[in-house]
């Protein structure tokens, strides 16, 4: 079946609605999710429907919803971390990165439940950060060098602790394909598996990203 709307009063019903899983009953878990998703279900319901313009103006105005609330996701985090004295770069692989990634979380979640394989809930998030780098940093600062440079000045942007965070990156995320690997060669998967081996990779990843966290912020912190 087709995946739209029809009219902007469908999309409001359908906001302001409690559903449940796939047209079930609504259940505990639904309603709080409703609660905490409410204003922004409205607000993106206000995207024009998918029927206009055979769904490329619904497409454009959602991309323009998103950037605007990047913008204030950002905003807001780098106001907190100066109120709590944490320095921006901290602030960047934290609060930002986990309000910009938890969509994506949930969308692999989503396709990770739907779909036979792990090929879209993976691809998904190896696709959005590879948009996060090379559009999200290589547009911005194309734009930037060329307007340094039709002003004549050259256009310098200084790495601070980057260096270092990315090598702590690096390391962990081969210490992530190992297991990946390994999960494969044995018969796990790259997703599910035995409960014993699936927690443990659950655990695993979280100390990856606790050491990712902590080792760059200790830097950010000491420079």
């Amino acid at each position: 079946g087709s995946v739209g709307s029809g009219s902007w009063s469908e999309q409001l019903v359908e906001a302001l609605t409690v559903q449940g899983e796939d047209g079930t009953e609504p259940g505990l878990g639904d309603c709080i999710m409703h609660i905490l998703t409410f204003g922004w279900k409205v607000l993106f319901a206000l995207v024009p429907p998918t029927s206009i313009y055979g769904g490329y103006l619904s497409f454009a105005v959602s991309l323009l919803f998103i950037g605007v609330i990047t913008m204030a996701v950002g905003d807001i985090a780098k106001i907190f971390g100066c109120l709590v004295g944490v320095p921006n770069s901290l602030t960047a692989i934290t609060f930002v990165a986990l309000g910009t990634s938890l969509p994506d979380t949930f969308a692999s979640k989503t396709a990770a439940e739907n779909d036979s394989t792990a090929d879209n809930s993976i691809g998904n998030v190896t696709g959005s950060n590879s948009v996060n780098v090379f559009l999200g940093l290589g547009l911005p600062w194309m734009i930037g060098a060329l307007y340094k440079g039709s002003q004549g000045e050259e256009y310098r942007v200084k790495a601070g602790s980057l260096s270092f965070s990315v090598f702590v990156f690096c390391c962990v995320a081969v210490v992530y394909f190992i297991v990946m690997y390994a999960r494969r060669r044995i018969g796990w998967g790259e997703l599910g598996g035995p409960s014993g081996p699936k927690w443990f990779s659950v655990g695993l990843f979280i100390v990856l990203w606790a050491t990712y966290v902590g080792l760059s912020g200790y830097k950010a912190l000491s420079s």
